[in-house]
């Protein structure tokens, strides 16, 4: 059994100084969506409580959906990747990134540099771009492939891409892996769902994706970015792929969103007969340790077509 830990939307603070020079641009916007919502309701305590109980829960391997930063400050940047390195090495933990981490341009390149350990292939040493996604990492039986939509937007506005040369270099990893015989697991910051978020916030791309996956196939989606643990599926012509989110890792309770979660998920099986089996652990109230909020085997759960918890 393969074991994998899922977690999201970090949003480390807190932030550091801001200089006018830096505010001047799409950042004024997000600074006061700090200052106003964000400072009050991400906290460094509870995403400590959560990486504890994930790392005592013995997982194989660690997914990071994206949105470890919240302006893409030098100095957050820099900070996460210290984060990064409290949870593990790089070849146990696997980063995508997500719309805060290319929050203005150039931001994404700086990510890159950055956090190249944690998101790059298998024996791959040469820098990491937006040409280098999707990367491939292959782990027993379970090949953990990373997607990037991560693109700097406009103000108000956080979507992200899913362009055709990316289709193209998926479809090829999948192809490959399948014939490897490989659980497939697509690691990915928007969820790739219509209706999952709003329309400044949505997957510009979601059709593409979805053709991608029905023509070459995959067993598993892992996604942040709603802040909501929810669960769809997609596929055709009979195939179900669960495409899985997750609440925000930093998330107190008490807010509009949820509180703080990480998805554990356990998988075993072969090619043709794989068996996942979710169960999400979070916070329930102020200064509880997680607890079991659900228990979910994949594939089986026919109803599993909605967000299902919203603790």
């Amino acid at each position: 059994m393969f074991r994998l830990a899922h977690i999201s939307d970090v949003h480390l603070g807190p932030l550091p100084g801001v200089t006018y020079r830096e505010l001047a641009s799409k950042r004024v916007v997000g600074y006061v969506n700090w200052q106003r919502n964000r400072r009050r309701h991400m906290h460094d305590a509870v995403i400590d409580t959560i990486v504890a109980d994930m790392k005592a829960s013995g997982p194989d391997h660690l997914a990071v959906t994206g949105d470890l930063v919240n302006l893409a400050l030098d100095g957050e940047i820099e900070m996460a990747k210290h984060w990064l390195e409290t949870l593990g090495p790089p070849e146990d933990v696997s980063v995508v990134p997500g719309n805060h981490d290319a929050y203005v341009p150039g931001a994404f390149d700086k990510v890159c540099r950055s956090w190249a350990a944690w998101m790059s292939g298998d024996g791959v040493t040469a820098p990491i771009d937006r040409n280098t996604f999707p990367y491939l990492r292959v782990r027993g039986n379970v090949a953990l492939i990373g997607v990037s939509t991560a693109r700097a937007t406009a103000p108000f506005m956080a979507n992200g891409f899913f362009l055709e040369g990316q289709a193209q270099r998926l479809a090829s990893v999948l192809d490959a892996t399948a014939k490897r015989g490989l659980l497939r697991v697509i690691m990915i910051h928007h969820p790739p769902v219509r209706g999952a978020v709003t329309q400044q916030k949505r997957l510009f791309g979601i059709s593409r994706f979805h053709k991608t996956v029905h023509r070459h196939g995959a067993e598993l989606v892992l996604h942040g970015h709603s802040h909501l643990p929810s669960l769809f599926f997609i596929g055709g012509r009979g195939t179900r792929i669960p495409v899985v989110g997750v609440a925000a890792a930093g998330q107190s309770p008490g807010g509009k969103n949820p509180a703080a979660q990480y998805n554990l998920l356990d998988m075993d099986g072969e090619k043709g007969s794989w068996r996942i089996r979710l169960t999400r652990r979070g916070l329930t109230g102020p200064a509880i340790p997680p607890s079991d909020l659900q228990v979910v085997e994949l594939g089986v759960d026919a109803e599993a077509s909605k967000p299902l918890v919203k603790s």
